[in-house]
């Protein structure tokens, strides 16, 4: 188990979980692929809130992530699997047979000393990266490109994968973790495995204080507000808000469908959910 759960001697440690971090190898990061990282609290180049809820948190370096693995043809060795606090999924440093250093996500199995390459005449094995047209249908995969040489933009959280279901003509048929099957081109490229920590989804915050440590703030509900904040503000004594709930801008919401219709949605053959 892969959980640690502690003895309740304070009630912010009784429903607390931790990750044991078992497959951490190395708690130093590359120094050559980290960069600053600067704190917005969800304001904008104007200096406007536009995401609520941001703030505060612990001080972080940003880990420099190869999602385009366009690196090609050359072989490189998993030096350590590293904790990354700016994502889910746990990293993995190569060292290429050039000298090279490159951080990638961590799939599922990769173990210390593996190798592993990117490119058209990669094996089927887990962490390579190759194009779709030369993956075999129902192999699971990652870090999958949208647009071809863009990076890979689905499936890139912890325990995340897409499968691919379909090849028709020069679209390749993937299924991601939503649900959703859409078409990508074959050409674009993606990594063999499922990505790493799957045991992120058990974590229990288990206090309101490691929320503030992860840079999240309180959510107040527009109920408990004044009418001058909320619409669902006021009232004598305690109310449920009189209306249907709405933001504080009075936009609908709870089931409100907000998507936008999109060019890209020509590509999805089967919508996510039911």
């Amino acid at each position: 188990m892969a959980i640690k759960s502690f003895k309740p001697i304070t009630p912010g440690q009784r429903t607390k979980t931790v990750n044991r971090f078992e497959e951490i190898t190395d708690t130093k990061p590359e120094k050559s692929l980290l960069k600053p990282l600067k704190k917005s609290g969800g304001r904008n180049n104007n200096g406007r809130i536009t995401a609520r809820r941001r703030g505060g948190g612990h001080k972080r370096a940003y880990r420099v992530i190869d999602f385009k693995r366009d690196k090609l043809n050359v072989p490189a060795k998993v030096a350590s699997i590293q904790y990354d606090p700016n994502r889910s999924a746990f990293i993995a440093l190569l060292h290429y047979v050039d000298g090279e250093k490159r951080y990638i996500l961590a799939p599922r199995g990769l173990q210390v000393g593996d190798k592993i390459v990117a490119g058209d005449q990669a094996e089927i094995r887990i962490g390579n990266s190759t194009s779709l047209q030369r993956i075999p249908l129902g192999t699971w995969v990652h870090n999958v490109e949208l647009r071809q040489g863009k990076g890979g933009q689905i499936a890139r959280g912890a325990g995340a994968y897409a499968q691919l279901v379909a090849k028709e003509g020069e679209y390749a048929q993937i299924k991601l973790p939503s649900g959703e099957v859409r078409m990508v081109r074959q050409g674009c490229r993606a990594t063999i495995g499922q990505v790493g920590n799957l045991d992120h989804e058990n974590v229990k915050l288990g206090k309101s204080g490691r929320s503030r440590w992860l840079g999240r703030r309180p959510k107040v509900r527009g109920v408990a507000m004044n009418p001058v904040d909320h619409p669902m503000g006021g009232g004598e004594g305690r109310s449920s808000g009189g209306r249907q709930p709405c933001s504080p801008w009075g936009w609908k919401t709870k089931g409100l469908k907000t998507r936008k219709r999109k060019k890209s949605d020509d590509y999805i053959v089967k919508r996510r959910g039911k």
